[in-house]
């Protein structure tokens, strides 16, 4: 979900990024990684842009993992190979504080080979750098504060601000959904007005992915449930078998997995419909 979001804002707000990633207001324009040579590692994770000089890649995470540097250098190669002409800058942006010494890791080596990329921490940015462009006001809110429910506050007051009734929207539901990593839902709803977030594009596209995957869930759940009661009516039919061979009922609760009770229960029941 919260790749989602990024992906969102920083395919809908490159120029943002741009600014605050580059420093310059370069134009950028998506880079489809079936563009590059080979499928990407992890598609969901992988932002890529570019423009006419450079491309910028992107990747954001809640949790740092080990094998971010190896996925550096194997983007800034396949990217190489695509645009040898063009330069890369490569930004790992970590979403949720954390101690992991997995976060400092700036660097991929493999013997004589190295390659470098730059990683962003960012609850160790200042608050004002987010306030600064709609594309970025989501992020303020995980940003270096003591009070994370007053910059969401001040990002309300800036998102209120905006005159584009859809970017208004967009940008509210991914503030909510990104404080959601600092700060409890109650106190995100009592700050963002609830009907400016549902009428965003990124909002109902959570909600019907989370339907879909509600569908999906259930539909395995049944699967599970009907492959346990044929599991369970067959045990009961081998248990019935066992004791109209007159076995003992702890050999045949070994055997089957039924409880002792169960066979029993089986055992009474097939004496009375003999009866």
């Amino acid at each position: 979900m919260f790749d989602n979001i990024c992906k969102f804002l920083v395919e809908n707000f490159s120029s943002n990024f741009a600014n605050w990633l580059l420093g310059e207001p370069v134009t950028l324009t998506e880079l489809s990684p079936s563009e590059l040579s080979l499928e990407p590692i992890r598609a969901d994770a992988l932002i890529l842009l570019q423009s006419e000089e450079i491309v910028l890649h992107l990747e954001f995470q809640t949790q740092p993992k080990n094998d971010i540097p190896f996925r550096m250098i194997d983007y800034r190669l396949r990217v190489y190979r695509r645009f040898p002409q063009k330069q890369m800058r490569q930004f790992v942006i970590y979403l949720q504080p954390t101690t992991s010494n997995l976060v400092q890791q700036t660097v991929f080596t493999l013997e004589r080979t190295r390659h470098e990329f730059d990683v962003i921490p960012v609850w160790q940015q200042p608050t004002n750098v987010f306030l600064q462009s709609p594309g970025l006001l989501p992020f303020a809110v995980l940003s270096q504060t003591d009070n994370s429910t007053e910059v969401l506050r001040q990002v309300a007051q800036e998102i209120n601000s905006i005159s584009d009734q859809r970017v208004q929207s967009n940008v509210a539901a991914s503030t909510a959904i990104l404080a959601g990593l600092v700060l409890k839902q109650e106190v995100i709803q009592r700050i963002l007005r609830k009907e400016l977030m549902q009428e965003s594009v990124i909002y109902q596209e959570i909600l019907a992915e989370g339907k879909a995957e509600g569908k999906a869930e259930g539909k395995a759940e049944g699967k599970a449930e009907g492959k346990a009661e044929g599991s369970q009516e067959k045990a009961r039919q081998i248990a019935n078998n066992m004791l109209s061979e007159g076995m003992g009922i702890e050999l045949i609760a070994r055997v089957t997995g039924l409880s002792v009770e169960e066979i029993q229960q089986l055992q009474t029941q097939t004496i009375n419909n003999d009866s």
